[in-house]
């Protein structure tokens, strides 16, 4: 049986392509807001760091009404290191809308977003959105979505896809390039008349697939997924299975059940066929969770998410400086909070190690791990943590293995020759090259993992800010070889104490310097960056010696270069592997793993 008076879908797009833009104005032009209501840009992006960053982390559902048809939405991530969220919302919907940008065209991440979706045999809307930028091309980005469907080995009907074409910033949708712009109505028409209506059996037993989680500190995990068969209702007792665990088969009852209404979730007692419900009272749900009819307890095939590629240690900070600036400095406090972002995050890996300070995270990406530093930072941890590290695996006979990706840059063709260079040096195999007429390249490089570490703020300097670069996990390959991260050294401060002008202004002639006049510094703390390979240990706490004579230069002030303030992803991307970035609610700090330079010398002997 169909329900008619529903339709579920997603909208998948490269990062930046207007997604979550464009499900704001779904939802304010079919109502759901008041006509003076003051409405945030991006409403969807509710996490502070989705807003600052604008992009998405998070998918998230909304519904909006049109002609008495509830229309489920699915916002989701761009960014391949946040992949994992794409491939299990998809599992909740009957079709996509793949927005692609009317200037970029086709981007890896479309690919890569469509790929999923063409798996699961879902019918796709293409929207090809910001059609009112001055330099857009939308004829010639309907060829590029045309070849991409041809490469993905699309069927007829999904090749004869209709095309949208928008302004998610100015509101309108256009069925053809000479309508005139009105509203969003031609999306809402294509979506309601080409996007197929759930269908399930009403009169079998209950199946529901949890596609996400959600957490909440009051009510705990919350699991959002669709009515595939059957009827739930509250109070009802039912049995959770798992496709990928035959073991897992327990008994659970349904305490909450919301649908969603424009940005909110409403109480409901019960769902039926193709609805998307979220259910509260479940301790131990997980995605991929089935929650059946005990009479009748089939669990519903979930794809596995994919594998994290990068590793990170967590330790508890052990710096002179330990304590100051957190809130929260225990290892009991670190590890509750990494294990409490298990509850949402599904590409996620938390491990214990040897010993009770240190902690292995692994995830997707450089981006992943990043944001998941910066949302405890702000929550007032202090911690520690390592250089990033691939994670390798052994094939069959024995032989290591990376995970390798995918780099797509454009740049300025003056750009391009050091970029080769650069990812030449980093095991980069440069696949193709190709010019668009207007002065840019395109390059495609097949490049270990940890080729990319630390590369994307070198990248932005060489082509003076103007590159683009993006990637996609290939798989893994063969091991490639050693990498050289940082041509340059440390510059490390050898006592503790406050940097001084007179000793920074000494110090910042062997290189840059992190640190200015009046911060608190300490033995084995990294200040700088040496203009040469090697570290060198300096004092920067050093003072002026008074004498009785008086040098006729004596009272000119001392002109210092200004620091170099690293962000987060620089002081990653900087750190080496004998080095940890400390990190508090009010400071970032490099240093060196060892910090006593006896021991420190002692162990790179070893090394060696």
């Amino acid at each position: 049986m169909k329900r008619e008076d529903i339709r579920n879908i997603a909208i998948i797009a490269h990062v930046d392509h207007g997604k979550t833009t464009l499900v704001d104005e779904l939802l304010k032009q079919s109502g759901v807001f008041r006509a003076n209501q003051a409405v945030a840009e991006r409403v969807m992006d509710s996490g502070d760091i989705e807003r600052e960053r604008g992009i998405t982390i998070l998918s998230k559902n909304t519904a909006v009404t049109y002609k008495d048809i509830k229309i489920n939405i699915i916002d989701t991530p761009g960014h391949a290191d946040f992949g994992g969220e794409v491939e299990r919302v998809l599992k909740m919907v009957n079709g996509v809308i793949l927005v692609v940008d009317a200037f970029e065209g086709s981007m890896p991440q479309t690919k890569f977003v469509l790929r999923k979706a063409l798996d699961l045999d879902l019918p796709v809307i293409v929207c090809i959105n910001k059609i009112d930028r001055p330099e857009a091309r939308p004829e010639e980005v309907i060829d590029e979505v045309l070849e991409l469907l041809m490469d993905l080995d699309a069927s007829d009907e999904q090749l004869d896809c209709p095309f949208v074409f928008a302004s998610a910033k100015d509101g309108y949708a256009l069925a053809s390039l000479e309508d005139e712009p009105k509203d969003m109505m031609p999306l809402f028409e294509t979506i309601v008349n080409y996007i197929p209506a759930p269908e399930g059996d009403p009169e079998a037993g209950t199946q529901v697939l949890i596609s996400t989680i959600d957490y909440n500190e009051y009510v705990g995990r919350i699991g959002v997924g669709k009515v595939d068969n059957g009827t739930i209702r509250i109070n009802q007792e039912v049995v959770m299975v798992n496709h990928h665990d035959p073991e897992k088969c327990k008994k659970v009852k349904i305490s909450k059940l919301y649908e969603f209404d424009g940005l909110n979730k409403v109480d409901v007692t019960e769902a039926g066929i193709g609805s998307i419900v979220a259910i509260s009272g479940i301790a131990d749900i997980h995605i991929g969770d089935t929650l059946c009819s005990p009479e009748h307890p089939v669990p519903i095939p979930f794809q596995k998410i994919s594998e994290p590629t990068i590793a990170m240690h967590f330790l508890v900070n052990d710096s002179p400086l330990a304590g100051k600036e957190g809130k929260y400095v225990t290892s009991r406090h670190l590890r509750d909070r990494l294990f409490r972002e298990l509850n949402t995050d599904v590409s996620l890996r938390v491990e214990e190690t040897d010993t009770t300070e240190c902690f292995k995270v692994s995830g997707r990406g450089e981006l992943h791990l990043s944001v998941l530093i910066e949302n405890m930072r702000r929550e007032g941890y202090e911690f520690a943590v390592s250089k990033a590290e691939v994670l390798y695996r052994t094939d069959e006979k024995g032989k290591r293995l990376e995970p390798m990706e995918r780099a797509y840059i454009d740049v300025d063709e003056e750009y391009s020759g050091n970029v080769i260079q650069k990812l030449g040096e980093r095991k980069g195999e440069l696949l193709n090259m190709s010019s668009n007429g207007s002065g840019s390249t395109r390059l495609e490089f097949l490049i270990p993992a940890r080729g990319l570490i630390g590369y994307r703020g070198e990248f932005m300097t060489d082509t003076k800010g103007t590159g683009v670069l993006n990637t996609i996990f290939e798989g893994y390959g063969p091991y490639k070889g050693d990498i050289q991260y940082r041509k340059q050294g440390s510059l490390i401060a050898f006592e503790a104490g406050e940097a001084i002008t007179y000793g920074l202004f000494n110090a910042q002639e062997r290189g840059a310097l992190f640190i200015g006049p009046g911060e608190k510094v300490y033995a084995g703390m990294v200040v700088g960056q040496n203009g040469k390979a090697e570290d060198i240990e300096l004092n920067v706490c050093k003072t002026k010696k008074l004498t009785n004579t008086r040098s006729s230069s004596a009272d000119e002030a001392l002109k210092l270069t200004p620091p170099r303030v690293l962000s987060l992803e620089q002081c990653l991307e900087f750190i080496d592997t004998d080095e940890l970035l400390e990190i508090t609610p009010k400071s970032l700090r490099i240093r060196k793993k060892i910090l006593d330079p006896t021991l420190r010398k002692r162990a790179s002997m070893n090394r060696q």
